[in-house]
């Protein structure tokens, strides 16, 4: 019978993988093996894909791809006769070799995804990294430098990967660096939990012929959980040391450090050389590929040889390419082919899947002898959590209250420090203005860098909250469930359910969650996920909203912020259908997707991931925004006269030599300098500028100053707010200190619409859609580039999305002109 067919709560045994390729060595990795017993969990909400249970984790797959898995009860089950624990074959190599060392030690961090890599990463070096409870956080390699114990350590963060197989793009890359960087150590970070699905890893570690320390994170955990583990006779075993650490609270790093150092010198007493025993025809058939592998060295020297040829053996189609440039390539290949031809007829079953299951026989008999486990719980507290969030019938409201939760707590909590930031701009200003002369620096300095550059330092208390959600429900574990939740509707509109983790992760910043696409594994997938990612609204743009809406909407505008992210998910999703059929024609994929325990992050976590953010925020106020607020206000700013200033100067000078009273004097004086400073403005170089655009924008509801905002939003969407903070300024009264107010009080000065207001329900939304889907950012737009291979996509993304949002806010505010 499929594991497709199997009920909630049943716990059966796997007898077979069906089928070929990535999914079925993908699974197989992850612990769908022969004989592994699985239980069904749940079904996510409209009938979307299946969570299991599994080697004590939980995993999703769809159901088209349980089909493929063949089970029978656990009574049922007979254990097969071949296979098995046949320990390890020991190697006479010294680790030292006799070499004298330096005090530089290089050292890269592999583990599985949500083992708590980055987590030990940001505690050993101090760093600032990303951390999150999901995968595909990692998507680069993170490197720092930092002194301790007599030696620099050059400490690499690569990305978090389940095998070195050439499945994934992290794969490929984590193996690639291990191929070229060599490092010295590497530092194997294990699930102290889950041990049997991590050491798959350690397993091809060990392949490699690497010196490596293993640090057994979350060792509180397993502790927790009443397990006993050995880990010293384990390490002598595997001739590993195993050092136990609990990351998230700093516990262990330092016996870790001096286990590195000891390794580095060849000084621990547990490490050696060993080889894993696949067992008498395994062996064989490596044993053989190896003979020819090592008739010639262009490579061997770097990579070892017994890793290649299981790579080999398990058909890694990479491996053959790097085989390619040996002289006797062809009597590798066909040594190999005759050596799996051979493997397969013996055992019934595919070569990969063969070592897969030498793998974790090896895995299951070294933790028999040195791990005890209790009887396990009927059920966690994780996933008596996990029962309720991912409710087929109440999973989806949740989602949407906690969204509600976030987004109202961003603007009632953030009004405060909001005003009191906006209170000291303008006592600034207030305080220079009394104090310099007239001139342009003054103007410079007050009406141009402060005002434009406290426009968007106001909007800071927003992004704080907004990230501090962000990191709870990263560090939680919430965004795999949300995946899990959302792939049946991703799936029907051509997106992997993988593909929503960057789209989450788009409302922190587009640029890494471009990158994070790269945790896809089809070119199609990651292209079509990149298109749509740029109306994911990015913290860049929340500055923007919450000044429109609290201007505008002031008693809907919690509802107006979620309708306007909504509104970007759809028009994601819709769009993302149509590339599907036009342009992508995606193959299907499968959704293999790990769940991980729910976790509390650590406070520090949440705190650095918002200072992070805080300080990349500030970063760019005093660079892009700044340099950008200085152009605008050039722009703005000069000339100084147009044609009808010797007008107005004249009829000022009548005024004063009038014999109108002083208070009548006065008010006809600042009508006339705000007529003038009106007419000047609309003939400076950007309300030329304005001019020829005004056309274009008008339809939309748009002056020519929102039209100059939009363009100045180009290289960051904050601008546009530094932008009015300029742009408006200048036609009010100078009490009116907040940009909302001015707002709230412009008038069209020419046209059809002069002396109305510029700003209404239906131009204000029509603003807001614009926002939210024309060009994204300069940045967004590189990464494009670099992460699609060719220039043409990131133009492609400038194009349509200006094309859609030009598009979208006529329909908007059309719409809202006639209901209203």
């Amino acid at each position: 019978m499929k594991l497709s067919e199997i009920k909630n709560n049943e716990t059966v045994v796997i007898t077979k993988i069906l089928g070929h390729g990535s999914f079925r060595k993908r699974i197989a990795e992850m612990g769908f093996v022969k004989g592994k017993q699985v239980k069904v969990i749940k079904t996510a909400p409209f009938n979307g894909p299946v969570e299991y249970k599994i080697l004590n984790y939980n995993i999703s797959l769809r159901r088209s791809e349980a089909d493929r898995i063949e089970v029978v009860p656990i009574a049922e089950f007979v254990i097969p006769e071949q296979g098995g624990y046949e320990g390890v074959i020991n190697r006479n190599i010294s680790t030292a070799a006799g070499a004298v060392r330096g005090k530089i030690i290089n050292v890269a961090l592999v583990g599985n995804p949500n083992a708590g890599k980055t987590t030990l990463y940001n505690q050993l070096s101090g760093s600032r990294e990303k951390v999150g409870n999901y995968s595909g956080v990692t998507v680069d390699i993170k490197r720092t430098t930092f002194f301790a114990h007599g030696y620099t350590f050059n400490f690499f963060d690569l990305p978090g990967t389940y095998s070195l197989t050439a499945y994934s793009t992290e794969e490929i890359y984590v193996r690639k660096f291990i191929y070229e960087e060599t490092p010295d150590v590497v530092i194997n970070v294990l699930d102290a939990t889950n041990l049997e699905r991590n050491m798959f890893l350690t397993t091809q570690l060990i392949d490699m012929d690497l010196r490596v320390v293993v640090a057994l994170n979350m060792y509180d955990e397993l502790r927790k959980n009443s397990q006993e583990l050995n880990y010293d006779n384990l390490g002598r075993l595997i001739g590993i040391p195993f050092v136990p650490t609990v990351s998230s609270k700093g516990e262990g790093m330092e016996e870790l450090l001096r286990k590195v150092i000891q390794v580095y010198e060849g000084n621990d007493p547990v490490t050696r050389h060993v080889h894993i025993n696949y067992g008498q025809e395994l062996e064989s058939s490596i044993s053989e590929i190896r003979k020819k592998i090592r008739e010639n060295k262009p490579i061997t020297d770097k990579i070892s040889s017994r890793f290649l040829a299981i790579k080999l053996l398990e058909k890694d189609k990479q491996v053959l390419e790097l085989m390619a440039d040996y002289p006797n390539f062809m009597e590798i290949a066909a040594t190999t082919h005759k050596e799996i031809k051979r493997i397969e007829l013996l055992y019934k079953e595919d070569s990969e899947t063969v070592v897969t299951d030498a793998k974790y026989a090896f895995i299951s008999g070294a933790l028999k002898e040195t791990l005890h486990e209790p009887v396990p719980v009927l059920q966690t507290l994780s996933e008596k959590i996990d029962r309720l969030m991912t409710h087929p019938h109440l999973a989806l409201p949740l989602f949407g209250a906690i969204l509600f939760v976030v987004f109202y707590t961003t603007f009632t909590l953030g009004a405060y420090p909001m005003d009191w930031i906006d209170a000291g701009v303008a006592w600034l200003s207030d305080g220079l203005r009394a104090i310099m002369p007239d001139g342009m620096f003054k103007d410079l300095l007050i009406d141009g860098i402060i005002s434009g550059t406290g426009s968007v330092l106001v909007f800071l208390p927003n992004i704080l909250i907004l990230f501090f959600f962000i990191s709870l429900l990263e560090g939680t574990g919430y965004m795999a469930r949300a995946a899990f939740i959302m792939d049946k509707i991703m799936h029907r509109f051509g997106l992997h359910g993988r593909s929503f983790i960057p789209m989450i992760m788009g409302f922190g910043c587009n640029v890494p969650a471009i990158l994070a696409t790269r945790t896809l594994r089809n070119r199609g997938d990651r292209l079509l996920t990149m298109m749509i990612i740029p109306f994911m609204s990015c913290s860049a743009r929340l500055p923007v909203y919450i000044l429109i809406i609290s201007a505008f909407f002031q008693k809907f505008q919690a509802l107006i912020l979620i309708g306007i992210y909504a509104f970007g998910i759809i028009l994601a999703f819709i769009t993302a259908q149509i590339f599907n059929r036009i342009l992508f024609r995606n193959k299907e994929t499968p959704f293999v997707m790990e769940l991980p325990a729910y976790r509390f992050p650590t406070f520090r976590n949440i705190v650095f991931h918002m200072w992070d953010k805080t300080r990349h925020y500030l970063k760019k106020i005093g660079t892009v925004i700044l340099i950008g607020v200085v152009i605008i206000w050039a722009l703005e700013y000069f000339p100084r006269d147009t044609e009808k200033s010797d007008h107005f100067l004249a009829e000022m000078e009548r005024i004063e030599q009038s014999e109108l009273s002083p208070e009548a004097k006065e008010e006809s004086l600042e009508e006339l300098e705000l007529a003038m400073e009106g007419d000047r403005l609309v003939n400076s170089y950007i309300g030329r500028l304005g001019r020829v655009m005004q056309p274009v924008m008008a339809p939309l509801g748009f002056d020519w100053k929102m039209s100059i905002a939009l363009l100045a939003g180009l290289p960051a969407k904050e601008i546009i707010i530094s932008t009015m903070g300029v742009l408006y300024q200048s036609d009010v009264d100078e009490s009116t200190v907040n940009l909302q107010h001015k707002l709230q009080d412009e008038v069209h000065t020419q046209g059809r619409l002069e002396g109305q207001k510029v700003f209404n329900t239906a131009s204000a939304l029509a603003f807001l859609v614009f926002i939210l889907i024309y060009f994204p950012c300069i940045g967004v737009v590189a990464t494009i580039n670099n992460e699609s291979g060719s220039w043409k996509w990131g133009m492609f993304s400038v194009v349509y999305t200006t094309t859609l949002a030009w598009v979208m806010a006529f329909i908007t505010y059309n719409l809202f002109i006639f209901l209203i």
